[in-house]
């Protein structure tokens, strides 16, 4: 709404309703006669590029509604003026929603105008209007798994959430722009995903764990237990034997009988106490187990210091207490509480919102010469790592940027590459700096075994803040990797260094 100099005269934006296709002639007239006219101040005719994809690359120039023109004027103006110069033309009027009601004129707000022009003159060029309701892209029509959920960091797009789905071959980010009609909604795509710079949002409904998560998981916390009680070497061999009893017979509660029996008190109530979640979780491994024998010693032929971060911590907690010691026979395990905050979405509300779970951090500390070295388990993760050599690894740790085409045009655009250094910088500085404090060392000796890990080195005097600086920064590898589409391949590996949700 608008006021002239003497704050007396009311301005809206009018929605006008005219012959569908007479758009830009109404438009052109309204241009041409407003200078003469009083309280007639601006008129908008939004049009927009539509690509029909399947008949080529034929392109046309359409309007985005037909038969409707927006403008800025006082009411008794517009009314005269349609009068005088098009009976086709008049304003449109909400309907009335009860007998009694006057039909009202309809208006939109300036701020939804602004923001629709902004889209509709700058980006809808770059878009592609589609017809099926956005709702209908939160799954993948062929597995039935939910899509990816992100929002655009930066570029014309910042701020956009929406969800990456394929399009013949190639990745496209969906989402809506708020119409100009009142309570209206477009449905569109960006073609081509990985031009834009996007964050992964936690989809609060859809997401859910995958079966090698899942898997792993089970294990981790049978590990955890058996770690906990304090069995030490014997956690491996414990660990089939249970897992085997248990496969036999999908019954805890047998086991955690069979186990008093044997005069393992501690370990049989530690079972007993397990949540409804921790025991599906250990039953599920157990009927896999049952039905494809020897898959736990495949999957975990050796234990030694559990992933980096885990969704359960194996010891109870000292009431007040964040971080806890277990000894081994050649390092000290320290756990370690961490909340972890993520950004979510919920599809169902169309709304994000952040949430904080708690993980444990587990590193590893032992003596070297006269200091001190903290290590984290990245084995698998570290091992694919290593194992990239030459022009490979060059591209994946660099990420020079590169140049793309903008559309047909020869302007040119710099491009981000899937790389370390453009979408996870705290691993890039780990692996490139040379003055970081912060290694990656493959074949890490821990007694007669190795790790890859990421590790520091320490006095005894700087114990703490090392010990700090290892959770940390292995914390914000974690996140930054998770919360990237770009970086797909390493997050699957990721899920040997942090069993996330």
């Amino acid at each position: 709404m608008f006021s002239d100099k003497l704050n007396s005269v009311d301005y809206h934006w009018f929605l006008v309703r005219t012959k569908p296709g007479h758009e830009p002639e109404l438009c052109a007239l309204i241009e041409r006669e407003k200078g003469k006219i009083r309280n007639i101040l601006e008129v908008y005719c939004p049009a927009y590029t539509k690509v029909y994809v399947r008949r080529g690359e034929n392109e046309q120039r359409l309007p985005f509604f037909d038969g409707y023109v927006f403008v800025l004027a006082t009411q008794g103006a517009l009314v005269e003026f349609l009068r005088d110069n098009d009976s086709d033309a008049y304003i449109w009027h909400n309907r009335k929603r009860t007998p009694d009601e006057k039909a009202v004129a309809c208006t939109i707000p300036e701020s939804q105008i602004r923001a629709f022009r902004d889209y509709n003159e700058n980006y809808a060029d770059k878009v592609i209007v589609l017809e099926r309701p956005y709702s209908d892209y939160a799954f993948n029509a062929k597995t039935d798994e939910p899509n990816e959920i992100v929002r655009v960091v930066d570029g014309p797009l910042a701020g956009c959430e929406g969800y990456i789905c394929r399009f013949h071959r190639k990745k496209g980010l969906v989402f809506r722009v708020q119409g100009i009609m009142p309570g209206s909604w477009l449905t569109v795509t960006y073609p081509n995903a990985s031009d834009l710079h996007v964050v992964r949002l936690h989809n609060a409904e859809g997401d859910r764990l995958s079966i090698g998560t899942e898997k792993g998981r089970a294990a981790d916390l049978l590990v955890g237990i058996l770690q906990g009680c304090g069995y030490g070497e014997r956690t491996q061999s414990l660990l089939y034997e249970l897992m085997e009893r248990l496969a036999a017979d999908l019954s805890l509660e047998a086991l955690c009988k069979h186990l008093q029996k044997q005069g393992e008190k501690e370990l049989s109530q530690r079972l007993a106490r397990l949540t409804t979640r921790e025991a599906e979780l250990l039953i599920n491994l157990a009927r896999y187990e049952h039905n494809t024998p020897g898959y736990v010693k495949e999957k975990w032929p050796r234990i030694l210091l559990r992933p980096f971060l885990t969704p359960t911590s194996g010891i109870e907690w000292e009431e007040g207490k964040s971080e806890a010691e277990i000894q081994h026979p050649n390092f000290t395990e320290i756990i370690r509480k961490v909340g972890i905050t993520e950004e979510v979405y919920f599809p169902s509300k169309q709304e994000g919102g952040k949430t904080t779970t708690t993980y444990y951090a587990h590193i590893g500390m032992k003596e070297e010469s006269e200091n001190l070295v903290f290590f984290a388990n990245w084995d698998d993760f570290l091992r694919e790592y290593f194992l990239t050599a030459g022009k490979a690894n060059e591209k994946l740790v660099s990420g020079k940027v590169q140049k793309a085409r903008n559309g047909t045009t020869l302007t040119e655009t710099e491009k981000l590459m899937e790389s370390f250094r453009n979408y996870a910088p705290t691993l890039y500085k780990v692996l490139t700096e040379p003055d970081s404090a912060i290694k990656a060392i493959p074949n890490f000796k821990v007694g007669e075994e190795t790790l890859n890990v990421l590790a520091i080195q320490s006095s005894a005097e700087e114990k703490e803040a090392a010990k700090d600086n290892l959770m940390k920064t292995c914390v914000r590898i974690c996140t930054e990797i998770n919360t990237t589409n770009h970086l797909a391949v390493w997050r699957r590996y990721l899920r040997t260094v942090w069993l996330h949700e």
